[in-house]
């Protein structure tokens, strides 16, 4: 397949993935100009070391160490990472799938439909994490857990003690929790 063609590929691939994927359901819009830089850098320095005696591991090493410095330097979420690699793969698979001419389309389309189906809103819905301050010191775990299950109406699956703070009366927790559906209440009997 011809290079232009590829890099055309690419340019969609990563639309549909930041304009029709991450955006709609996220909704972040600093990371949508970190997306398409890096999609397009990664374009851009594996296009031209491709075809160069450089070689592409040197680009990619390049780039590894800037995704590295990148990641370090603003708190993500583990769904924005995944974007983010994904935006990476993305760029490379243009300029160095030219042996195959199929491949290196199918496999930014396989990226693609797992973004989808991964970070599908339906997919675990009910699933949730949040951080909570009780207005109350919790040493006891039992005790805790049975708490923020009242404060959140939820069934709690972990609970993960951050702070607690006996002078203040507060402790501050990270739970992951389920709400239940209404077809979860008929499928339990309840």
């Amino acid at each position: 397949m011809h290079r232009i063609a590829l890099f055309g590929i690419d340019l969609l691939a990563v639309s549909l993935l930041v304009f029709g994927l991450y955006f709609p359901r996220h909704r972040r819009r600093d990371l949508v100009v970190a997306y398409l830089g890096v999609n397009i850098g990664v374009l851009a320095v594996a296009g031209s070391l491709s075809s160069s005696t450089v070689g592409a591991g040197l680009g990619l090493g390049l780039f590894g160490v800037l995704s590295i410095i990148r990641l370090r330097s603003t708190e993500l979420d583990q769904h924005e990472v995944a974007y983010y690699f994904s935006a990476l793969a993305l760029g490379i698979l243009g300029p160095l799938s030219d042996g195959e001419a199929w491949l290196g389309p199918a496999l930014m389309a396989l990226i693609l439909l797992v973004m989808y189906l991964g970070d599908h809103p339906r997919l675990f819905s009910s699933y949730q994490r949040q951080v909570l301050v009780l207005d109350a010191a919790y040493t006891d775990r039992t005790t805790l857990v049975a708490q923020v299950e009242r404060v959140l109406g939820a069934r709690v699956h972990s609970v993960a003690v951050e702070r607690v703070d006996l002078v203040n009366e507060t402790t501050v927790v990270e739970v992951r929790f389920s709400r239940a559906r209404a077809g979860d209440l008929v499928e339990a009997g309840q």
